[in-house]
């Protein structure tokens, strides 16, 4: 049965470490038998629809190790998984005004309430933390770079986590949405 499905990768073309061309990329996704690739950005996002390829995660890190020399952490959800969590944002209101205030932790597993709670300590001027099973959601209103709390949540974070902003990740929404099945 074919999916639309959501492929977010961590830590790639930053600062000039894990370059990944996304013209590769999405080559070598076809190749692994997925259809209507897009990427969105330079930062590993990419929908496609999955038409039932199976073991597809495990295709995808070994063709990422064969071509580019390294296989990041990966998060890969239907259209509706992903749809869900940007739902549960309690943020989006403020993400709307702008995105860039609020950010959306894909999360491996679900983060122990007593590291939410010693993480919500380091809040100030307005910051506020949200968690639910799949993600953590992030309002910085002066801006991840001047926010300690952010700083303490990459820290802090010890499951494989990997981050958007609210403006990309509704744009990455709305890509999919393009995807016919």
């Amino acid at each position: 049965m074919s999916e639309v499905k959501v492929l977010l990768l961590r830590g790639v073309n930053v600062s000039g470490a894990n370059r990944l061309p996304m013209p590769e990329f999405r080559q070598m996704l076809l190749e692994q038998g997925l259809q209507q690739i897009h990427t969105h950005l330079q930062s590993g996002n990419a929908v496609y629809l999955d038409p039932g390829v199976a073991g597809v995660e495990a295709k995808i890190t070994a063709a990422m190790k064969d071509r580019f020399g390294f296989a990041p952490p990966m998060f890969v959800m239907t259209l509706a998984e992903y749809d869900a969590i940007l739902a549960a944002n309690p943020y989006k209101k403020q993400g709307v005004a702008d995105g860039t205030q609020v950010h959306i932790y894909f999360l491996e597993s679900p983060i122990a309430a007593s590291v939410t709670s010693g993480l919500s300590a380091h809040a100030t001027g307005g910051e506020a933390i949200s968690v639910t099973d799949k993600a953590l959601y992030l309002l910085a209103p002066n801006g991840v770079g001047r926010s300690v709390l952010a700083t303490k949540l990459e820290a802090g974070l010890t499951m494989v986590n990997t981050a958007r902003n609210q403006t990309s990740a509704t744009a990455i929404a709305a890509l999919a949405r393009t995807i016919t099945v």
